[in-house]
Parts: C-alpha cells; structure tokens; sequence
C-alpha cells in the first residue's frame, strides 16, 4: 500500500538537506529509506522531481513523498550459509549467486537476511525491517564477500567506513573482448537510467561520481580476466563501467553482454547464467576495536570450470592451427 505525504518546510527548517528534513519530518522512516525513496525519483519540491538527497530545502516549499507501507518484514530462515568470520559485531559471509541480499519489492523469502536472521537471531535495526544489519550490497547475480553489522554501533561505524572510502574491495570479471593495457580506470558518473529503471547508466538520472579501476589478470583469445577496485560504490557501478567502455561482464545481458559466447561459431554456447563477477577480498576496521581486518574468497566452483572451458577451447583451436 502507498501514501503520498505533504509537508510544507518552515523557517526554522529551510536549507537543511532533503533527507534530514524527511527523515525528521517521518520518525518511522530511517534516512537511508529516505534516501532510496529520492533517489527513485518518488519525491519532489514543487513541482519537481528530485533525485539527490542532499539537495537543500526552502522555506515556504512544498515537499512530497510517496512513501510506500511494507508490511512486509524479514523472517528468519534455515538456508545453507558459508559464513568466514563471526563475532558480537559483524559477520563475514561469502554470498553465492543467485541470492537477493534483502527482502524487498517481489522479493518475500530466501534472502542473505533471513538466512542470517536464523543463524545469529539478531542484526543491527537501525536499517528497518527489510533490510536489518546491511551495510552494503552485492547484485543477485555477483557471488563473493558480503559484511552484515549485528548491532546498530557496528552498522553505523562500517556504512561511515564505505562513505569514507576506507573500505578496500577486490572483485574479479571476465569481459567480452581484449581489454587493452595492462590497467586503467574508469570515471564516469553513474545514475538511472530513465527509460528502464532496473538499470543504470553512465550520466543517468541522479547521477553521482563513480570511479572504477582495473588491471588484467589473464588474457583469452575473445575475453580478457580483469582483478577491478571500485573505488566508490554506486548501483551496478562495475558493470556499468565495464559495459560502457565496450566490454560487458560475461552473462551480462542487462548491459549488453551478448547471450551466446561466440556468435556465429559452429559450437556455439550460450553464455553463463549469471554474470561473472565475484567479489573476491576485502579490507576494512573492525567498527569496535579499529583492528585491520581482510578477508578472501576463492572464485565459486561454476567461474573456475567455465575459465577451464575456455582454456580447453583455446588449446583445441592452437591444436587445431597447428594440423
């Protein structure tokens, strides 16, 4: 169910940003609720759409949100669960593909969230019902490491940590074609994109800085293995800078990786059935003791025997020369 609320800024509120307002204008709504609901183009000042949170109220202005009712909550959940590293303040999980991190719109059951709901019985509240102890993300189609704060100190020194750009990750990506250099960045900013809003987009709606950098790790004939360090942590930002320079994540298809491997070619394949991007280690403060902590996970079975497909293909086709 939602309501589409009405508040009028005034004096002694003008030029706070429009998240705080809200935020304090809505006390059964945490910011960062606040902030997802902006950022989907769902509030405006007059009769404007904004989308930053930070954009600064006057006042005598209008503000309206549209502010969804979620009955909905996370429950706990007995799923199979590789946990790395557990203490009173967080937990390291190595997610796989094809898991949603948190419940949300269609999304009921079966998350990252109910399964450690089950396991440790607690998370940190202060993300609300459907989203408690998140401090960041990884796409339902990207496997690797995720950190779950289990109370809300922990929450927010860590989501301080990633706005900071303290928090050090590592992912690995193959991408269609051969990359060229040995490394590079992208920067390029990374918003909405208005036409399908699933998706982003380099200068989309919205759009926030966003930085990518990359070296190769392993060269194929038509795919080249990259070791990426997202340097900022925008919505898809990896796969949306991989795609815009030409090379999309294998499997893809959101951003146009191609569905079939090598187009064209009597064997032809279809791709993977999920992207090929894994979030490989981690490096950041423990929210407690401010103790370094770093974390690995090994590329999922499924990555490792496609990579040997396509090694196997690449010595047939040498052997093939070679006759």
């Amino acid at each position: 169910m939602s309501e589409t609320r009405i508040f009028e800024v005034t004096p002694s509120e003008s030029r706070l940003r429009l998240d705080v307002f809200l935020a304090r204008r809505m006390p059964d709504w945490s910011r960062s609720q606040v902030q997802r609901q902006i950022r989907s183009g769902l509030v405006s000042m007059g009769a404007e759409t904004v989308y930053k949170p930070g954009a600064e109220v006057d006042a005598g202005t209008r503000v309206s949100i549209q502010a969804a009712r979620h009955e909905l909550r996370a429950t706990p959940e007995e799923l199979p669960l590789d946990v790395l590293y557990e203490d009173d303040d967080l937990v390291v999980v190595n997610k796989p593909a094809g898991m949603v991190v948190h419940v949300g719109s269609g999304v009921r059951s079966g998350t990252l969230v109910n399964a450690l709901l089950h396991h440790v019985g607690t998370l940190a509240r202060a993300g609300g019902d459907l989203r408690p102890g998140i401090v960041h993300r990884l796409d339902r189609m990207t496997s690797g490491l995720v950190i779950v704060a289990k109370n809300d100190s922990g929450l927010r020194d860590l989501s301080s940590q990633f706005k900071n750009r303290e928090v050090q990750k590592t992912y690995l990506a193959l991408v269609h074609g051969r990359v060229a250099g040995e490394r590079g960045e992208i920067e390029r900013p990374v918003g909405r994109d208005p036409r399908r809003r699933i998706r982003m987009r380099t200068s989309g709606i919205g759009a926030r800085e966003a930085l990518t950098q990359y070296e190769v790790r392993r060269r194929f004939t038509h795919f080249t293995l990259l070791e990426v360090h997202p340097r900022t942590g925008r919505t898809h930002q990896i796969r949306v800078h991989l795609a815009s320079a030409g090379h999309p994540v294998v499997g893809d298809t959101l951003y146009g990786a191609p569905s079939r491997l090598h187009a064209g070619r009597r064997d032809e394949t279809k791709t993977l059935p999920r992207t090929f991007l894994h979030a490989a280690a981690i490096r950041f403060r423990h929210p407690r003791t401010g103790e370094a902590m770093s974390f690995q996970a090994p590329l999922p079975a499924e990555l490792v025997s496609f990579l040997e497909t396509l090694e196997d293909g690449e010595a047939g086709d040498r052997s093939r020369l070679r006759v």
